[in-house]
Parts: structure tokens; sequence; C-alpha cells
């Protein structure tokens, strides 16, 4: 079965094409430093495909929620050492996704720093803090200077994450999030180089993936894409003017000779194919959070050339041996949502296996 076959990504060598999506889990320390915890969450899921971890903030100021990880202190890196080099025992592959908040979070769970965005809008509703649930903080507009400094601290991140023994990394575009912030003409309404057209609001996007790729390769980089989302304010509403800036985007990220794509979204969707189309390289599809992907998802999507590999959350979740599961069709574990984020072992490192 297609599913279960090995494949060549980038620089690495996949035993199969089931990958373990990035998933927010909040267990990391107040310093943002993964624990004993983390290190046996993801080594117990070693037989992936591909591992891409949680959201890791790229710097301070990238932090949106409690008690997630980073990679820009030397203890964050030697934290992440300790979870990769246990992936890398069980012959895993195992990569950091890069995933700046931007004007999602307070700054009360990142020591006080204002939050930052393409434009100085707020993001809806309200963020989890150590004192309850509090509205989403305007952020700090950023300079057309410090656009380009921010793009630096993805690829400062990414040099600490082959530090750690990642085998690369993925960039964070999509679900609402800094970069997807820069890519939308709710969330930026700047008159500068980064923005006021779909070519100058891609420019930021394509700005981290060249400086990311410079610093560690492009053949270890993916990129994650979400285009239409409609996640957390950051809203596409335009097809034409969607199209023009992912397409726009996407011709630049082939020219970086890039490992990957992952897209979320409706595989059938005709902009998700035409971007595959154009990107000519591995595309990893997730189906986002609408419904859960099972093996029969999974397989049909490969089987029928839909994606080249199939992003899964929330059965990794529960199930740290999925691929031997899905590879003998056994029964597989449900998920606790109410352990999802947050807490200790419970729902995290005590799911069976068979």
């Amino acid at each position: 079965m297609k599913l279960f076959e090995p494949m060549t990504v980038g620089a690495w060598q996949l035993p199969n094409r089931i990958v373990m999506a990035a998933m927010t889990r909040a267990r990391a320390t107040s310093r943002g430093i993964p624990t004993q915890l983390t290190v046996e969450y993801y080594a117990q899921r070693a037989t992936a495909g591909l591992i891409v971890t949680e959201g890791i903030q790229p710097s301070s100021t990238g932090q949106g929620y409690l008690n997630t990880p980073g990679l820009y202190t030397t203890d964050q890196v030697r934290g992440w050492r300790r979870v990769t080099d246990a992936v890398h025992d069980r012959d895993g592959r195992i990569i950091a996704q890069l995933m700046h908040a931007g004007r999602v979070g307070h700054p009360s769970n990142r020591e006080g720093q204002q939050s930052i965005a393409p434009s100085a809008l707020c993001a809806p509703g309200t963020v989890r803090t150590s004192e309850g649930l509090l509205p989403h903080a305007l952020p700090h507009a950023l300079g057309t200077e410090e656009v380009s400094r921010v793009a630096d601290e993805f690829a400062l991140a990414a040099r600490f994450a082959i530090a750690a023994g990642f085998d690369g990394v993925e960039i964070h575009a999509a679900n609402g999030y800094l970069v997807h912030q820069f890519l939308s003409p709710a969330s930026n309404v700047r008159t500068d180089r980064y923005g006021g057209s779909p070519q100058f609001r891609a420019r930021f996007a394509i700005e981290v993936a060249s400086k990311v790729a410079g610093a560690i390769g492009g053949n270890r980089v993916g990129m994650r894409l979400s285009p239409g989302n409609q996640a957390k304010g950051v809203l596409e509403c335009d097809s034409a003017a969607t199209a023009a800036t992912y397409t726009h985007l996407v011709g630049a990220l082939r020219g970086l000779k890039l490992a990957y794509l992952s897209v979320i979204g409706d595989p059938a969707a005709a902009l998700i194919q035409r971007l595959r189309t154009q990107f000519g390289g591995p595309v990893m599809i997730n189906s986002g959070s609408d419904w859960a992907t099972d093996r029969d998802r999974a397989t049909w999507l490969v089987s029928q050339n839909r994606a080249d590999m199939v992003a899964v959350g929330r059965a990794f979740i529960a199930n740290p041996d999925l691929v031997e599961r899905w590879r003998t069709s056994a029964d597989v574990n449900e998920h606790d949502p109410e352990t999802f984020y947050g807490g200790g072992s419970s729902g995290y490192t005590d799911y069976s296996t068979l």
C-alpha cells in the first residue's frame, strides 16, 4: 500500500508517508524548555514517517500561549537535544515547527513584552493567561526595518534547531499566526514593501523562507500554508486576491527548492491542487480540524495522488503506535480533548500501545 511505502523528501529518507502533524500541547516549562515528558511523548511516536513538533517560538516575542517551547536560548537547545536524541535512538525523524504567534497572545504570557504584527490590529477573542482569559492585546506594528530583523530570528532559530539535533524545520505560515498575518489583507493594511498588494503581502513569507533555507539548506525546510482558512481573524475572503497571493508565494518557494510544502484544507479544492502542481515537489496535505484523518482517508489521499504525504493530528495523540495500528488494521484509541493542552502525563504519554 502506497501510504506505507518509503519516499525521499528533501534531505530525508522517510519510511512511510504518515506524518505526525504539529500540535500544541502546552507542557513546556515557564522558560520554554521541553521536559522529560516531552522526551517520552515524541520518542513514543518515532515510527511516524516524519514528526513535526508542536509550534516552537523563534524568539521571546513569538510566544502566544502559556507553556509553549522556544528555540532561542541555550537551555532550550539542550532540552530539545534530549528529545531529538530519543527520537533518533528509535530510528525516527523529527523537525521543528517554527511558529511566531504575532498578534495572537498577551504580554502577560511573555514577561510583559508587547505583541508584534504587520499592523496595529487586535486579533479577535481571548487568550488564556496566568491571570485568566484576557482579550488579545493590541500589537506593535513592525517598522519596515524591523520586519527583516524578525525574519532573521527565524533563521537563527533554524540554526539552533540543527544544533539541537533536529533533522530540519517547518515554517508555520498558516492558522492566523505571524507569517499568515502578513499574507492577509484583513490583518495586513501596510503601505510599504510588505503590504498593499498580493505580491507585497507575500514578501515576508518569502523572506523568512529564503533566510531559513540560506541558514540550513532548503532541502531541510518545509513550509505550512492554509489559504482561505479564516483563522483568528486572518481572513482571506477574496478568492482572486487569495489565489494571487499564494501562487506568487509558492512560485518563489519553488525556486528555493524546499523539502516540501504542507497545505491545510480540502485537498480537492482547485487552489490547493494548483499550488501542489506549481510547487513541483512533495506536498503534505492536512485536512484541518473539520474532521479527523483516519486510515481510509489517508490511504485514499495518497493512492489517488491528492497528496504525497498525509499529516495526522488527533489520531497520533491517542495512538503512539499509529503506523502499526493502521498497517495491521487494528483498533485505535480515542483521543481525550480535555487533556490536549497543559497538564502532565494524562492524555500525553499514557495512551496504550499494541
